[in-house]
Formats: C-alpha cells, sequence, structure tokens
C-alpha cells in the first residue's frame, strides 16, 4: 500500500510542478506583452524605433523559456522520449 502512495505522491508532485512552470510561463507572456506594449507606444510616440531590440531580445528569453517549459521539463513528449531512448540504450 505504501508502494501505491509513493507513485501517487510522485505523480501528483510532478503535476503540481509541472502546473506551477506552466503558470510561470504564462505570467512572464503577460508581463512581456503588457511591458513591451507600452514600450512601442512610448517609442511610436516619440517618432522613434527603439522598441525592437527590447522586443525581440526579451522575445528570444521568453521562447527559450516556452521550449524549456513545454518541451524539455519532465512530463513532456519530447523528454518522456529522450528519458526512454537513454533506459534503452543503457539496458543493451
Amino acid at each position: 500500500m505504501s508502494c501505491n502512495y509513493n507513485a501517487t505522491t510522485d505523480i501528483n508532485t510532478l503535476a503540481r510542478r509541472r502546473a506551477g512552470a506552466k503558470l510561470g510561463f504564462y505570467i512572464h507572456a503577460s508581463v512581456y506583452v503588457l511591458v513591451n506594449a507600452f514600450l512601442i507606444y512610448l517609442s511610436m510616440s516619440h517618432d522613434r524605433n527603439w522598441h525592437f531590440g527590447p522586443l525581440l531580445g526579451w522575445g528570444l528569453g521568453l521562447a527559450i523559456h516556452g521550449f524549456k517549459v513545454f518541451m524539455a521539463s519532465p512530463g513532456s513528449s519530447i523528454f518522456d522520449r529522450m528519458v526512454e531512448t537513454e533506459r534503452k540504450k543503457l539496458a543493451a
């Protein structure tokens, strides 16, 4: 019975960690949109186009964050496939 409890606990822990990571990404994306909308407004109101630097730099960071959360974290399909491949290599 304790084995079943540990498996449930591990699944709950992983689920909470993944939900927290996704929420963190959504907050990051929301702040990105709001701040960059303000920077674009500020830039355009002074007839300058300096907003592209922060937009692209922060956008790259946001893309990396999204990749990490949705593609490379435990429980994602790519991560699970990589783990399975490594298990097969180690078993051989």
